[in-house]
């Protein structure tokens, strides 16, 4: 018990003490701050690795469409509607998707 009082009397552990509670819960980087900033960042990454992802797509479907024609064809028939001048185009809906 005796040690326990002069540990609590001794300046140097209570300014030890009081330097990591502010640390802790006052300071602009305190531990709650650190959490939500990580989880931030875990978030950001996960966003950058998906785009990274749409990007080597885009550019993989642009070297297709470059360097061949009949995957040019189809891709303006499917996107875009269009058609040669003696052909008619029937568009299907589902109306499924239409209702979500």
């Amino acid at each position: 018990m005796k040690n326990l009082l002069n540990l609590l009397r001794n300046k140097f552990f209570l300014s030890g003490i009081a330097f990591l509670v502010w640390m802790f819960f006052f300071d602009r980087n305190d531990a709650a701050s650190q959490y939500e900033y990580r989880n931030k960042v875990n978030k950001l990454e996960e966003e950058k690795d998906f785009y990274n992802k749409e990007i080597a797509k885009a550019d993989k479907e642009l070297k297709e469409l470059t360097t061949n024609v009949q995957s040019l064809e189809k891709f303006a028939r499917e996107r875009y509607l269009m058609k040669k001048e003696n052909e008619d185009i029937f568009v299907v809906v589902d109306n499924k998707k239409e209702d979500q």
